[in-house]
C-alpha cells in the first residue's frame, strides 16, 4: 500500500492556454479511498490519467508513496486501473481475462490460478471463472474487471467511472460491493465519478473539481455541512441546496418578512467586500414551516403578514415517510425556485403558499461577489 500526493500537478493540452488541470494539490493517506467528482470537463479523469501514466505532467509532480512517478511510465507506477467500459478481452475466460497481466508478467500458471481463484472468491465469481465475457451481466463483467486488478496486488487502485455502464439499481448494489471490497483488501484507491451521490456515499473524502481546479476536499459530511463555496454547495447534495440572494439588513439579512440573524464578522466581511447581498444557503430539510404558528408573529417585519418567505408549491413529490415541495418565492421582485422537504403528513396541496425561514444554526451564508463561504 501507498500515499499519493499531487503537488501542484497541472496538464495543458496541446493548442489550448487554459490548463486542463491546474496546480492540483491533494494528498491522500495510505489506504484511502478518495473520490474526484464534478460537471463534465472539470479535470477529474484527466487527474486520474496524469496518475496512471497516460497523460503528461506539464507542471508540479505527482509522487507514489516515496518515489516520484511524474514521468514514469505506467508500467513502472504498480498501478491497476478499471475503466468505464471493462475492456475484457472477448476471447478469454473469466479466469483468463483475470489471470492475464500476471500472464505477460511471466508468473507461473499454479500462484496465477491459485490469485485468480482467491479473487473471484471475494467477488463471488467462482462458478463463471469458465464462462466468456458475453455470457456476463454488466454487473459480472464489472466485478471480473475489479478481479482483474485484484490479483496484480497494485499499490494504487484507479478506477475511471466504472459503474456509468450500469442500469440504476445494479450501480447502487456495486457501488456498496466496491467501497466494501476496497476496506477489506485496504488498497489506496481513486475513484473518478460525475455522479455525487456515488461520491458521497463511497469515499472516505471527496475532491470537487471545477474547471481544472480543486474547490474543496473533504469528508462527505463536513462537505455537506460546509461547502467552502456557492459551487460545491449547490454541486453537492441531492436535492441540491437552495441559494437565495437576499439584501443585507439591521441584524442579519432580509428573508421574506423575516430578519434572519447572521454573524456579525460574516457581514462586516461581505460590506468589506463592497457587497450590499449575500447568497443564503438553506438544504431542503433544514426549512422550517411557519403557517400558523402564533410565535412566529415575533420574528416578522411586518406583524400583520406572515413571518418568514412564501412559496407558492407547483410540484409535491411524495416519498412515504417524507416528501419534497418545489415552489416557487419572490425574492426581490425576482421569481426563485425552491425545494422544501416537508413530513409524510403534512403534504401541502398543489397551489398552496407556505411560508418559511431557515432553521437557526442551519443556514449558510456566501459572499456574492466571490462566492466565498462567509460563516464559520
Amino acid at each position: 500500500m501507498a500515499t499519493v500526493t499531487f503537488d501542484k500537478a497541472t496538464r495543458i493540452y496541446p493548442g489550448s492556454e487554459k490548463p486542463a488541470v491546474d496546480q492540483l494539490d491533494i494528498a491522500i493517506e495510505d489506504g484511502e479511498f478518495l473520490v474526484l467528482v464534478g460537471p463534465s470537463g472539470c479535470g477529474k479523469s484527466t487527474s486520474l490519467r496524469m496518475l496512471a501514466g497516460l497523460e503528461d505532467v506539464n507542471g508540479g509532480s505527482i509522487h507514489i508513496g516515496d518515489r516520484d512517478v511524474t514521468h514514469l511510465p505506467p508500467k513502472d507506477r504498480d498501478i491497476a486501473m478499471v475503466f468505464q467500459n471493462y475492456a475484457l478481452y472477448p476471447h478469454m475466460t473469466v479466469a483468463q481475462n483475470m489471470g492475464f497481466a500476471l500472464k505477460i508478467a511471466g508468473v507461473n500458471k499454479a500462484e496465477i490460478r491459485a490469485k485468480v481463484e482467491e479473487a473471484a472468491k471475494i467477488l463471488d465469481l467462482t462458478e463463471y471463472l469458465e464462462r466468456k465475457p458475453k455470457a456476463l451481466s454488466g454487473g459480472q463483467r464489472q466485478r471480473v474487471a475489479m478481479g482483474r486488478a485484484i490479483v496484480r496486488e497494485p499499490q494504487v487502485f484507479l478506477m475511471d467511472e466504472p459503474l456509468s455502464n450500469l442500469d440504476a439499481k445494479l450501480r447502487v448494489q456495486t457501488r456498496t460491493q466496491i467501497a466494501g471490497l476496497q476496506r477489506r483488501l485496504g488498497v489506496t484507491t481513486v475513484y473518478v465519478t460525475h455522479d455525487q451521490v456515488e461520491a458521497m456515499t463511497m469515499g472516505d473524502r471527496v475532491a470537487v473539481l471545477k474547471d481544472g481546479l480543486l474547490q474543496q476536499v473533504d469528508s462527505p459530511r463536513n462537505m455537506y455541512d460546509r461547502p467552502a463555496n456557492l459551487f460545491v454547495a449547490g454541486f453537492i447534495g441531492s436535492p441540491a441546496m437552495n441559494l437565495i440572494e437576499v439584501p443585507i439588513t439591521d441584524g442579519g439579512v432580509s428573508f421574506g418578512n423575516s430578519v434572519i440573524p447572521v454573524e456579525r464578522e460574516a457581514l462586516t466581511e461581505a460590506i468589506n467586500k463592497g457587497d450590499t447581498h449575500v447568497v443564503v444557503g438553506c438544504r431542503p430539510e433544514h426549512f422550517d414551516l411557519v403557517n400558523g404558528d402564533p410565535s412566529a408573529v415575533a420574528m416578522s417585519k411586518d406583524k400583520d403578514a406572515p413571518a418568514g418567505l412564501a412559496v407558492t408549491v407547483n410540484v409535491v413529490e411524495e416519498l412515504g415517510a417524507d416528501g419534497y415541495v418545489y415552489g416557487t418565492a419572490q425574492v426581490d421582485g425576482e421569481s426563485k425556485d425552491l425545494v422544501i422537504r416537508v413530513g409524510g403528513r403534512q403534504i401541502p396541496e398543489k397551489g398552496a403558499t407556505l411560508h418559511v425561514i431557515p432553521r437557526p444554526g442551519e443556514t449558510h451564508v456566501f459572499a456574492t461577489s466571490t462566492g466565498e463561504r462567509l460563516t464559520n
